[in-house]
């Protein structure tokens, strides 16, 4: 084991570990809260705030990772997935929390994400236990009933936009584990994202919308939450199972929702404390991984 191995496996590396997934879980439930809050308010449209959090996440990390590095930040042919991942995840996610609560946005999202990790991770050789299966049908089966039509399911179209927005994530994640350079990857991601979204504004942004107080939350969304926040988590997820990466983020929806029920005035139906419940209990048997149950 190397040097700069070897500090990831001490008690100090550990520690340092969870410090920076606890970061950017709260990182990740910020995004929804600003999002949610920038066009609950109307003081920006969907694809602005996205274009906006896109190159604002961008060029502060190009300028950032430039002058570490000494040379500009451009995308390459290794990056065209994880950006193209980023992008619809980006877009959809802004374009869902139009008609979503940050909490109900969150809550679709991150299972989504979870899941798609899970698939992608089979598709790949990497087959759960029976258990860890269980766990799985288990949380497809609290996802339907949560968007199941009724008086107080969420709206329909905008809960699969997200869930949308949460396969693309879980692609961008597994893009992320193999990433030599975390920081470099993020940046040079960012900035193949962002050259994506600046079709959105002439095609579909509205100026007359976009207000000051807007413009400031899709900028700290880009440059703090989404930048920083992604530098974190590609940072960490080399150090990380893919079970413990899909699982670690169910803390991110009730961030969320204390956020949205603090800050925004949302309330919580019983419709999500049940699909939770179902949710939450279904991915966190995939960390599982009983004696008696070989992986294949």
């Amino acid at each position: 084991m190397g040097a700069a191995e070897q500090p990831l496996d001490s008690t100090g590396g550990r520690l340092l570990t969870a410090l920076l997934l606890v970061l950017t879980l709260c990182a990740f439930a910020g995004n929804s809260l600003l999002n949610r809050a920038a066009l609950a308010e109307h003081t920006i449209d969907w694809a602005s705030f996205t274009a906006i959090r896109l190159v604002s996440g961008a060029i502060m990390l190009a300028l950032l990772l430039g002058f570490r590095h000494g040379r500009a930040v451009l995308p390459r042919g290794d990056t065209i997935v994880p950006a193209v991942a980023l992008f619809i995840y980006a877009v959809s996610f802004s374009f869902a929390y139009v008609s979503l609560d940050a909490a109900i946005g969150a809550l679709i999202l991150f299972p989504a994400g979870q899941l798609s990790l899970q698939f992608i991770g089979m598709f790949r050789g990497i087959y759960p236990t029976p258990i860890q299966w269980a766990g799985l049908l288990l949380a497809i089966v609290g996802l339907a009933v949560f968007l199941a039509p009724g008086d107080t399911a969420p709206p329909l179209v905008g809960g699969l936009i997200m869930a949308l927005a949460g396969i693309a994530w879980g692609f961008y994640s597994w893009a992320g584990k193999g990433a030599a350079r975390p920081a470099l990857a993020t940046a040079r991601n960012f900035v193949g994202a962002a050259l994506l979204c600046l079709l959105l504004i002439p095609v579909l942004g509205n100026g007359d919308q976009v207000q000051p107080t807007g413009i400031a939350l899709a900028v700290i969304s880009g440059t703090i939450t989404s930048g920083l926040g992604y530098i974190t988590w590609y940072a960490v997820l080399p150090r990380l199972s893919v079970s413990t990466a899909a699982a670690s983020q169910l803390s991110v929806p009730a961030i969320a929702a204390l956020g949205g029920v603090l800050l925004l005035g949302e309330t919580l139906t019983t419709r999500f404390f049940i699909g939770s419940a179902m949710i939450f209990a279904g991915i966190g048997l995939t960390m599982f991984k009983l004696s008696v149950f070989k992986p294949r």
